[in-house]
């Protein structure tokens, strides 16, 4: 490893306490943007959405397993070749353990939704050794209402809030052929039994997951192998699945 700058130890400190100077600044203008998260209005959830789980079909509410809060990770499926996507793969193999998130009064359950029939997507599953809650969108309009998945014929194209031209401006032209799926967060809250959607995020925006890079980022090699892969540190855009593996 070529290391490339060295100091003394006082030198070295006085750099620190510049930086931890910004870090405090940045750790401010971020509990400031969560407090505008937790301020975005609520939209009521009309539409009735089927999902497949494990044992039956169920409803949107169904997936909140009784609790106030949904966090659903729209699982990119590659449909080309009927397989989850391995990139994105990383990003479940990177969630926190569900216990965290449903006790403790976080009141918050977390699932993976693909749209895949649910058959195949659980053998994926299996396979991966996964535990989160897991259900399939296979003929719903969830993905498509919330902007994962690209069919004009089904609803507008539109991707990281951009039409499908800005979309293939920015690279990303896998994302506009029909059928295809890319990757997103929604978060979503239920009241006595009425489903609001609250946030969504793709991108850059969706790396709420990857603890592996908070780590890396204070390494002095950083992300390394990671950076091509999952270009999100520097993108607003999301690497082409078939182009970077797990």
């Amino acid at each position: 490893m070529n290391l490339s700058h060295t100091a003394s130890r006082g030198e070295w400190l006085a750099a620190r306490l510049d930086l931890l100077a910004k870090e405090k600044a940045a750790s401010r203008q971020l509990a400031a943007l969560t407090e505008q998260h937790r301020a975005l209005p609520a939209v009521a959830v009309a539409k009735d959405y089927v999902f497949e789980g494990p044992d039956r079909k169920v409803s949107l509410i169904d997936l909140f397993a009784g609790r106030s809060q949904l966090f659903v990770y729209h699982f990119m499926w590659l449909h080309d070749i009927d397989e989850g996507c391995p990139s994105y793969s990383f990003a479940v193999d990177d969630m926190p353990d569900p216990i965290h998130l449903n006790e403790g009064g976080a009141d918050t359950t977390l699932a993976l939704v693909a749209r895949a029939p649910y058959a195949r997507a659980h053998q994926f599953k299996d396979r991966t050794g996964w535990t989160l809650p897991w259900y399939s969108s296979h003929g719903s309009d969830f993905n498509y209402d919330f902007h994962v998945s690209n069919d004009e014929s089904i609803a507008p194209g539109e991707y990281n809030y951009k039409d499908n031209a800005t979309v293939v401006r920015d690279g990303l032209e896998y994302m506009v052929h029909n059928g295809a799926d890319g990757q997103g967060i929604s978060v979503f809250v239920q009241d006595d039994g009425t489903v609001f959607h609250t946030y969504s995020a793709y991108g850059v925006g969706a790396d709420v997951m990857l603890s592996t890079y908070r780590f890396l980022d204070l390494t002095p090699l950083g992300r390394q192998r990671y950076i091509n892969q999952w270009p999100w540190h520097d993108t607003d855009g999301a690497p082409n699945p078939h182009e970077h593996h797990h």
